[in-house]
């Protein structure tokens, strides 16, 4: 009898300990240099991290600071009731969080109401997004993310408990002018539809070391090829061999920057549902042609989604992987299973591949309910319809860039969905919204979310709005026109021809400094276009007055804290202020410390909202004191593994300046196992004022790709 009673009592503790609705504390973990991990309940077998493959860079880790846990445990508690996880995070007065994916409109997350959902994007910040990355970062120096492939229901700031020991006056909205429709909330509250769930933690101190070690923990950010960082045109949807040829030829005869085109589903010989392989009547000798690009110094990046046709030659032996609900008509295979992911991956790398094009456009894997398989769909490996929606896009993601990783191939491409755990593969987000202003914002978001994203142009109503457009781009991890149905070239407004050339040409003379910040992505986690919140000397609490709010309209409207979205850093010493259609003139915020206008090397000001008006030719850019940037003479592609370059080393204020400057053969993967080098560039003042320059010498049997190396003095004085 004894034995039936403790039985039945094991039974009753075993399920009180995965289902109860009373608040927990969590117990933490560190399990790398400054991160932190719980597991509460039963997570799934299948989460972000697992789908993504990523292991963490623990060298990159080891070298930041460990401060210490960056929350009071006491105040982060879970409970666990009818199949879902509630986790609840402390938040203080005051402070602010950021993060929660790819937005578009927002910067400043607290008090929004969310469901993070992989989805196009659909003009508004609801969760429902390219990249709805569960990681969030508080402007007190830490971040969280919890890692499950489900659809997550986000309270941040917008709830209160009745229990709370921060609970806020109760105020009469009759005669009380400070009440308030939203009230203070005390908690960043999610909702977890499993049986359990891990969830991280990252150490600051800052918000910039947090999203650090995020990436870090993820495998740290992709380094993409030299050629990645040049110049690419996404041709017409049915271009033939011979219409990509006279492109090229028409680049070539402008004289315009060139690194990889971009072929659109005309490729394919069906599309929608794709069959994966070439289109003989538009590229009779696919091997021949990709040979003769290449010859040229241009690469090919092939579109495709992953839905297949009845025509393709892999669909008969992908037929046991199949889902139950098609997209086009097309099978949706699962690759979740290795056999199916080795079936696909063998026809990309067979038909395309070997036969030397460079990377992939993977298209239509975020959503539109309307084409994507509903939530009911099954698949074979078990894993469930919501859990394939979450991370398609980082599955096919890996499976392509295992393809040239086990080539030891660098490549470099776009994808419509990505999500936490994919810091390290080496795509760019895009879509088919096309607003420039909210472009600029999800550039900024992008920094907190462990993604890269590409403010691309398409076409324009003006000359004016395309050479904005162009500017922006130009300052982005991607520099593209995405011509796939307007056919618009980079010349196609004559009355701005020389200023979008002239933008070009920056780019390709900024390749030595981008090629060093995406390094530090690599091997330090440091986003390489970044949100203004993350840089040192950059103060909140300046930039969010309060806007207005019309209550004629919503009665329970609340005025909106201004953000800064407009602006951003371009790697650790650019601050990229993109001007758009219609505006003569804009304010800046410059962050502590002096700042300097990049063109002229003119003082422009310190710690304080300054006025601009740069004309058309122009996109505000501005220096850190002391800041030193590599640039190279404009070519018309990237250069090559093993071909020296010539730098022109340019100083900026007149503190003594310090920069890393990156180097390896920049095709492989061979720095993987060492084959880098890092050069110390100084500018140092003597006793008798003068300036001492200096590079330090390569290492032994490391990359030494410099050629000449000369210095120029941008600011004279002020």
């Amino acid at each position: 009898m004894n034995n039936i009673k403790l039985f039945f009592l094991l039974c009753i503790l075993g399920f009180l300990s995965t289902e109860t609705g009373f608040a927990q504390n969590p117990k933490w973990e560190k399990v790398a240099p400054g991160v932190w991990k719980t597991i509460i309940g039963t997570p799934d077998d299948y989460n972000l991290l697992k789908a993504a493959g990523s292991i963490p860079l623990i060298s990159g880790l080891d070298k930041m600071a460990q401060p210490g846990f960056p929350l009071s445990q006491d105040k982060i508690t879970f409970r666990i009731n009818e199949g879902k996880v509630a986790l609840r995070f402390p938040l203080q007065k005051e402070e602010q969080i950021f993060g929660f994916g790819l937005n578009f409109q927002t910067i400043f997350q607290r008090g929004k109401v969310l469901e993070l959902h992989v989805d196009h994007y659909g003009g508004k910040d609801n969760g429902r997004t390219h990249a709805p990355v569960p990681f969030y970062v508080s402007d007190r120096g830490y971040g969280v993310f919890v890692n499950a492939a489900r659809y997550i229901k986000v309270w941040c700031g917008s709830a209160v408990r009745a229990d709370s020991p921060a609970f806020p006056e109760v105020r009469d909205r009759n005669t009380d002018k400070k009440w308030s429709s939203r009230p203070y909330s005390d908690a960043v509250e999610m909702l977890v539809p499993a049986n359990g769930v891990e969830v991280y933690v990252f150490e600051g101190p800052t918000a910039l070391d947090a999203v650090r070690r995020f990436n870090l923990f993820n495998g740290g950010g992709c380094l993409p090829p030299r050629w990645g960082l040049g110049f690419t045109q996404r041709v017409k949807s049915l271009y033939t061999a011979d219409e990509v040829r006279n492109e090229v030829k028409a680049f070539n005869d402008h004289q315009f920057p060139l690194d990889f085109i971009g072929l659109e589903p005309g490729w394919q010989s069906k599309s929608y549902p794709c069959t994966f392989d070439w289109d003989k009547s538009r590229y009779p000798d696919p091997a021949g042609f990709v040979k003769e690009m290449k010859d040229q110094g241009i690469r090919l990046n092939l579109w495709t989604n992953p839905y297949v046709s009845p025509e393709s030659p892999i669909y008969e032996p992908l037929k046991p992987f199949y889902g139950s609900h098609t997209v086009w008509l097309g099978q949706v295979p699962d690759i979740t299973i290795p056999e199916a992911a080795e079936i696909l991956g063998n026809q990309l790398l067979k038909s395309q591949v070997e036969i030397g094009v460079s990377g992939y456009k993977i298209d239509e894997v975020d959503g539109y309910d309307f084409y994507l398989w509903p939530d009911m769909a099954t698949f074979p490996s078990g894993k469930s319809a919501e859990q394939m929606r979450q991370t398609y896009g980082i599955l096919i993601q890996k499976l392509t860039a295992d393809i040239y990783h086990h080539r030891n191939e660098r490549t470099y491409g776009l994808v419509r969905a990505s999500n936490g755990g994919a810091s390290n593969l080496p795509y760019v987000i895009y879509n088919d919204y096309y607003s420039h202003e909210d472009f600029i914002t999800a550039l900024c978001n992008s920094s907190f979310a462990g993604v890269l994203w590409t403010p691309e142009a398409r076409n324009s109503k003006t000359a004016e709005e395309w050479l904005r457009r162009i500017q922006s781009v130009c300052f982005s991890p991607m520099a593209m026109i995405n011509a796939w149905s307007s056919g618009t070239k980079p010349w196609s407004f004559p009355e701005v021809e020389k200023e979008v050339k002239d933008m070009a040409n920056l780019r390709m003379a900024l390749m030595p400094y981008f090629y060093s910040e995406f390094a530090k992505y690599h091997f330090e986690g440091t986003p390489p276009f970044r949100a203004m919140y993350l840089e040192p000397g950059f103060t909140i609490r300046r930039t969010e007055q309060a806007g207005s709010a019309d209550l004629n309209e919503n009665p329970y409207a609340e005025a909106v804290r201004k953000e800064m979205k407009d602006q951003y850093m371009a790697g650790e010493n650019l601050l990229v202020a993109p001007m758009f259609s219609g505006q003569t003139g804009r304010k800046v915020v410059l962050p502590e410390g002096k700042w300097f206008d990049f063109y002229t090397g003119k003082y422009a000001g310190a710690g304080e909202v300054i006025t601009v008006e740069p004309g058309l030719a122009y996109i505000p850019v501005f220096v850190k004191d002391g800041a030193l940037i590599p640039m190279m003479k404009p070519q018309l592609q990237a250069p090559k593994a093993g071909e020296k370059v010539d730098l022109e080393i340019r100083h900026y204020g007149t503190k003594e300046g310090l920069y890393r400057l990156y180097d390896d053969d920049g095709e492989t993967f061979d720095y993987e196992n060492g084959a880098y080098s890092w050069r110390e560039l100084k500018v140092e003042t003597l006793k008798n004022g003068k300036s001492k320059t200096s590079i330090s010498s390569a290492e032994k049997g490391k990359p030494d790709n410099l050629g000449t190396i000369s210095w120029k003095e941008m600011t004279t004085a002020f």
